[in-house]
């Protein structure tokens, strides 16, 4: 009916018995409308062959670039009861500020004079330590002095077992020399008896020599009892040496059991001095958690606590606050299929919520209102939602960020990828196949 081959229809067709052939005949529109397809399919066909620029769009939020500048809760780190607020809902508090004070509700801690007892009880318990570590010198300086005298008494008991052994060698020479003396008596006494009877010697002769015989032979008996008196001291100085030894090693045994119990009974108090310190200390930095301190500048963004004489448990929430300095930042989420595309240190464009913008995001140079980004840091484990986390910082090459975004604000982010032919990526998007694997070129390579 158009008539744009040559194979034509009114060659088989008489047109003219109908309306709608008669209607378009002479009708100029009709030409117009016939170039505006052939342009308009020109056009699209052209068109097929630009360039398109593949990326990663992802959708996430405004958030600080480190940790410590996000918003925070503060949380009571001791129960206790509320006492009395020191702030309101948006006042800015400086860091040390007292936020919010609370009482004391366990009854551990209920005594107002509890740290100076525990400090009276810590000095008493290193008194008792004092005394101890005396009584210890004591049995070390008695121990000491046994050593001595059991040195003295045990070289007494030597010289006098020296002066036995002297004694039993010189009772054995006057018992031997007595043996002689009895000998040469019963050799005289023999020779006066011959003699008298050969009556060379008087009877009176033979008498003196009977009495000196009998002289000799009392004299041999008291010598030999000398000398095994002699012998019974040599024993007796022996068994002294053994008793000397016997007894001061009870003694020193003794006097080191009584020190090793006076060493255990300080050690055990000075435990029981190093746990009361550590009481004591504990009970004053209690006393310092009465008061809820601001961590750091910032403004109280809501209070989650409230009234007075509500009681806290340890670890429970009061306030939230929201650092006044932060270095802002975007986190966003990608799906796991583009995930191996991001890499660190790419660059990404960002618009945010409630700010005008005009997006092409095939042809970035044509968008408007959005802002550069680099990544910083990306998850490799992935979130509740489903995706995974990507930070942005700002660009510091390109226009700031607005000054006036807030943190939680909604953004969307582009990450560019590899250029490609609008027809290719209309193949790839109706496949559903990802965009390209994509590697950002070195720095040396950018710099050529």
């Amino acid at each position: 009916m158009l008539n744009i081959t040559n194979n034509r229809i009114d060659k088989w067709v008489d047109l003219e018995k109908y309306k709608s052939s008669k209607v378009f005949e002479d009708n100029k529109g009709y030409q117009n409308i016939k170039r505006t397809i052939w342009v308009f399919s020109i056009l699209l066909f052209v068109l097929l062959f630009l360039p398109w620029t593949q990326n990663v769009s992802g959708t996430g939020s405004v958030t600080t670039l480190k940790p410590n500048q996000r918003p925070q809760t503060i949380h009571t780190t001791i129960a206790g009861r509320i006492e009395k607020w020191h702030v309101n809902e948006g006042d800015y508090v400086k860091k040390g500020d007292t936020i919010l004070f609370i009482s004391e509700i366990k009854e551990d801690y209920l005594d107002p004079n509890l740290i100076e007892n525990t400090g009276n009880q810590v000095k008493a318990k290193e008194s008792a330590v004092t005394s101890y570590e005396g009584k210890v010198k004591a049995l070390e300086m008695q121990m000491s002095a046994i050593e001595n005298e059991k040195n003295l008494k045990y070289k007494q008991a030597q010289n006098k077992l020296k002066q036995s052994y002297l004694k039993v060698k010189s009772d054995s020479i006057d018992f031997e020399a007595t043996k002689t003396q009895l000998k040469i008596a019963k050799t005289q006494f023999n020779r006066s008896v011959n003699l008298n009877k050969e009556g060379l010697k008087p009877l009176t002769d033979v008498e003196e020599k009977r009495m000196k015989l009998q002289e000799t032979e009392a004299k041999i008996v008291t010598q030999e009892n000398k000398y095994i008196s002699s012998q019974n001291e040599v024993l007796n100085a022996t068994m002294e040496l053994n008793r000397i030894i016997a007894e001061y090693a009870e003694k020193n045994a003794k006097a080191s059991s009584d020190k090793q119990t006076a060493l255990s009974s300080q050690f055990d108090t000075e435990a029981q001095v190093n746990k009361l310190k550590n009481q004591y200390t504990n009970y004053q930095i209690r006393n310092g958690m009465y008061y809820i301190l601001a961590p750091q500048n910032g403004y109280v963004n809501r209070a989650l606590q409230s009234g007075i004489g509500e009681t806290l448990k340890e670890g429970t929430p009061i306030v939230s606050i929201m650092p006044s300095e932060f270095d802002i930042a975007v986190e966003t989420y990608v799906s796991p299929v583009d995930f191996p595309l991001i890499h660190k240190g790419e660059k990404v464009r960002v618009w945010f919520d409630g700010w005008p913008s005009i997006v092409f995001s095939g042809w970035p140079g044509a968008s408007y209102g959005t802002f550069g980004g680099i990544i910083v840091a990306k998850e490799n484990f992935i979130s509740q939602n489903g995706k995974y986390r990507i930070l942005i910082a700002p660009d510091n090459s390109e226009k700031k960020w607005p000054k006036e975004l807030s943190i939680g604000a909604g953004t969307q982010t582009i990450a560019l990828l590899d250029s490609v032919p609008i027809w290719f990526e209309i193949w790839r998007t109706l496949n559903g196949f990802p965009p390209n694997f994509y590697n950002p070129a070195s720095s040396e390579q950018t710099k050529k």
